[in-house]
């Protein structure tokens, strides 16, 4: 089992922008310290929910500030961007970070940024495979040329080329964030482990899991690459000796930063969004993810990856919005909660 943080720099009521992405960046030079697997980094446009505008940026700072640990993306928004782009940045970062570095995507939202960007609503409606399997034909190809419906361009060599990094694989980890039937087939299809949403438990993460393991064996996909994928599910995590003390904190904080921030989400053509009530997400949360003692954090996380087959875990630790808080959180985690895992 390998557990990670999970990095929204998110900004709470009261706080600056600058404010929260220091306290994002300690505390992943804190998980490295306390012997986490890996940082995840989450990215987000314009609004206080997540003040990284750029996970694959931050996580080229992190890598440099680092030695050991994996740095993933939670994750590049793929409509957004130029899959090329992308493609060319991951491979430089798996090149010189020695191979710690996962790139997680995904097809992000409805939101203004598709016109901001220039995307437009078909590039998440309907553009999100040929992104992807551009983006997966860059990682893995000597010389890449495209022909689709929004991507065209002549053949060119791809510099630098990941598969030449002295390194377990051919190119660096990639991950799709999947919430829908339509998503896990795709990743299945493709070979690619999941990164599954904190918003679900236990029972939806196994059936999704398994969903991936039937549409990975329709589409021709090994028994050993199939037993060997390495999904990754989203959480929350905060410690403390009693567990009424750890529900209280975040009781008490995250409610006001979901509030600001799920508020802020502007869709791209006035579609009407359900937002969820803060508080009651925050609870939900609780019930769900490892919040509490040591003890219970550990079992919870065991038997998670019991029920659902998943082994990696990537935790929201700033739920505090506090900087001091969340460096305790973060190193109570490896000094308390690993060794019951390990």
């Amino acid at each position: 089992m390998r557990v990670g943080s999970f990095v929204l720099a998110a900004q709470f009521p009261g706080q600056g922008q600058g404010e929260a992405l220091h306290r994002a960046v300690r505390s992943a030079e804190v998980a490295e310290e306390a012997g986490l697997d890996a940082v995840w980094l989450a990215e987000h446009h314009f609004v206080p929910y997540g003040t990284c505008p750029s996970a694959i940026t931050l996580a080229a700072l992190l890598l440099g500030r680092t030695r050991r640990i994996r740095v993933g993306t939670a994750v590049c928004v793929l409509p957004t961007q130029h899959p090329v782009a992308v493609g060319e940045q991951a491979a430089l970062l798996h090149l010189t970070s020695g191979g710690r570095f996962s790139l997680g995507v995904g097809r992000g939202g409805p939101w203004v940024d598709l016109e901001v960007f220039g995307a437009g609503l078909a590039a998440y409606e309907k553009g999100f495979p040929e992104s992807l399997d551009l983006l997966m034909r860059w990682l893995r190809e000597p010389s890449v040329a495209a022909d689709g419906e929004r991507f065209r361009f002549r053949e060119v060599p791809v510099v630098p080329r990941p598969s030449e990094a002295l390194t377990e694989t051919d190119g660096p980890e990639v991950v799709l964030a999947c919430t829908s039937p339509a998503s896990v087939r795709l990743a299945a299809e493709r070979g690619l482990p999941m990164l599954l949403g904190m918003h679900v438990g236990d029972e939806e993460k196994a059936e999704m899991v398994a969903l991936w393991r039937r549409c990975a064996r329709e589409a021709g996909r090994s028994g050993d690459e199939i037993r060997a994928a390495a999904h990754v599910s989203a959480g929350v995590c905060q410690i403390a000796d009693r567990r009424t003390d750890a529900v209280e904190t975040l009781t008490k904080a995250m409610p006001g930063w979901l509030k600001q921030g799920l508020d802020a989400h502007v869709t791209v053509d006035g579609r009407i969004r359900q937002m969820r009530d803060p508080l009651a997400y925050t609870e939900l949360l609780c019930g769900l993810h490892p919040v509490g003692t040591p003890r219970l954090c550990a079992d919870r996380l065991a038997a998670t990856s019991e029920r659902t087959g998943i082994s990696r875990f990537a935790l929201l630790v700033e739920g505090s919005g506090d900087l001091a808080a969340t460096e305790e959180n973060v190193r109570r985690l490896g000094a308390e909660v690993l060794p019951h895992l390990r």
